[in-house]
């Protein structure tokens, strides 16, 4: 059985956002209440059969994923007024909640989204408490937990993802640069900025096409300013891309069901992210990511999804072969 390495000093701090999902079904057509030549003037009314209340921000989401696997991640991020019942079931969850913001004046940001039978949706959200993200001080927060190995900077408040950048690049942090759906909102120098330098970028295929229209780069030239390109392919897996290196291809485990796709692509940054912690090489580390994504694929919302060390190994090895559990094993909380 291979030995675990030593694990780099500090811990995994993820900068991103903490939301609610706030979710409802209507048993009917939602265009069905849309009339003819009356859509100047829109006034809807949906009598809902229930309602779903799921934790979840990409931020919380990542760091849930990291507290599951033993990592006990730090998590910076604003929320509201509302934040007592979370904060109790992140730090349940082996998450260090000393650099989020409360903000009493509002409440935590949330998603409120209506889906009819034939899966048509009207969704709101509101920003909340992620507007003063940007008046967290990396610095103040690492003074009370200690050292960062890496800081994970999610799509958050754009001003917040910039002044998270600068800080690491200030203070020598490494860190992992992960805009996401933010990109539709950056502009070609700040997209430039936040991912210049970065020791991980993290798109799927979309974004990656976004990015480089953005930045007016090629993916070669990306590659030279980021240490790995990682971009998630959905059920084809997972591309890792290095300057200089082919690129290698992860497939993904097969799926025992399709429940929620919510969630999927922040599971993969946390199992990713904690093997890379493990310095097990990069390809083992999208493998974790992948299981764990799969995981919550396999689960209704974000947050919801079941981790049991003995269980992941078995399907670890199932996906990928005996190695790679074996390779996993020692590091696993």
């Amino acid at each position: 059985m291979p030995r675990p390495s030593a694990a780099p000093a500090g811990r995994i701090v993820v900068s991103g956002p903490i939301a609610t999902d706030h979710l409802t079904t209507f048993p009917g057509s939602i265009s069905d209440q849309l009339l003819a030549g009356r859509l100047d003037h829109v006034s809807l009314s949906f009598l809902v059969d229930d309602l779903e209340v799921r934790r979840g921000g990409a931020g919380a989401n990542v760091a849930v994923g990291l507290g599951r696997l033993g990592l006990r991640p730090v998590l910076v991020g604003a929320a509201g007024a509302d934040h007592g019942p979370y904060d109790v079931w992140l730090r349940a969850n082996g998450v260090d909640t000393a650099g989020v913001l409360v903000v009493p004046e509002l409440f935590t940001a949330r998603v409120l989204c209506t889906t009819d039978l034939r899966e048509n949706r009207i969704a709101s959200f509101y920003p909340g408490a992620t507007v003063r993200a940007a008046d967290i001080r990396l610095d103040e927060v690492l003074a009370r937990t200690g050292p960062a190995a890496l800081v994970l900077i999610g799509p958050d408040d754009p001003g917040a993802m910039l002044r998270r950048t600068a800080e690491c690049r200030v203070a020598g942090i490494p860190f992992a640069a992960d805009p996401s759906q933010q990109l539709a909102r950056l502009d070609g120098p700040q997209t430039t900025a936040l991912l210049d330098g970065a020791r991980y970028l993290f798109t799927n295929a979309h974004e990656r096409e976004l990015l480089l229209r953005r930045t007016g780069r090629d993916a070669a030239a990306v590659l030279g300013r980021v240490g790995t390109w990682i971009t998630t392919l959905g059920a084809d897996g997972v591309r890792i891309e290095r300057a200089g290196r082919p690129p290698v291809l992860v497939p993904a485990p097969s799926e025992r069901a399709r429940a929620d796709p919510t969630g999927v692509r922040d599971a993969f940054r946390a199992g990713f992210l904690a093997g890379a912690a493990w310095r097990l090489p990069l390809p083992t580390a999208a493998r974790v990511g992948c299981l764990l994504a799969t995981l919550a694929m396999e689960s209704p919302g974000a947050q919801e999804y079941r981790y049991e060390r003995g269980a992941f190994l078995a399907r670890l090895a199932d996906a990928y072969g005996p190695a790679e559990a074996d390779a996993v094993r020692p590091h696993l909380g």
